[in-house]
């Protein structure tokens, strides 16, 4: 595997470049090969313990997408204008839990440990969700999924910046409603998945407003030295 050779400006400018774009251009359409690439940089993204909970629904039939504006009260116009449209579901506790047989499949059949280190990977999993992160709710187990979700949303948003693609994350949607409409329409088992955000990719149609602004790095970060 070599060792990635990109320079710094090159990186800093990706996420300059990257802004949350409100109105793509329906001329320009990304390639199979470029929709590939964004998707892969999720499946590649990192996650607690290796266990990946998450899914990535990719809207591109119209109907389908017409259906999610009543829900989406932030997504009607990329929805409208988006080259693709992607769901990031999250794993709820049936399959994030210690004992879980996704959990057990994980260890088993992708991660291919031995047995013994599979007892020992349980017992620090289970430690780790009833002592460590008191992870002992449904709820409390769905964020947690949720954040490890967001790892992959932020590595899809800048492949796609250093790549020229656009993006735009949204959570604006009533997430209850939502789900019902997944389970309902798109097939999505809302027992074992849940709604964590939206977001789209394309080309932006004009350049944005307004400068990126953010506060000064000072104020981000506290040094102990």
């Amino acid at each position: 595997m070599n060792t990635p050779k990109f320079s710094k400006e090159e990186i800093i400018n990706a996420f300059q470049f990257r802004h949350a774009c409100k109105e793509f251009d329906t001329t320009k359409k990304l390639s199979e090969e470029d929709i590939n690439f964004i998707l892969e940089t999720a499946n590649l993204s990192p996650s607690s313990f290796g266990f990946e909970p998450w899914h990535f629904v990719v809207v591109q039939d119209k109907e389908l997408r017409e259906l999610l504006k009543p829900v989406a009260w932030g997504a009607p116009l990329k929805l409208d204008t988006a080259s693709h449209f992607i769901l990031g579901l999250s794993m709820k506790a049936p399959m994030t839990k210690w004992d879980s047989d996704y959990i057990l499949d994980m260890m088993q059949n992708v991660k291919q440990f031995p047995e013994d280190v599979i007892a020992m990977y349980s017992k620090f999993y289970r430690e780790f969700q009833e002592r460590d992160f008191d992870l002992d709710t449904d709820k409390k187990l769905f964020d947690w999924a949720s954040k490890q979700t967001y790892i992959a949303l932020g590595n899809m948003m800048t492949g796609a910046a250093l790549q020229g693609i656009d993006s735009c994350p949204i959570e604006g949607f009533h997430q209850e409603n939502a789900e019902a409409l997944l389970k309902e329409k798109f097939g999505v088992d809302t027992d074992k998945y849940g709604l964590s955000y939206m977001v789209a990719f394309g080309y932006r149609k004009e350049e944005p407003a307004h400068l990126k602004v953010r506060r000064n790095i000072e104020d981000i970060v506290t040094w102990k030295k």
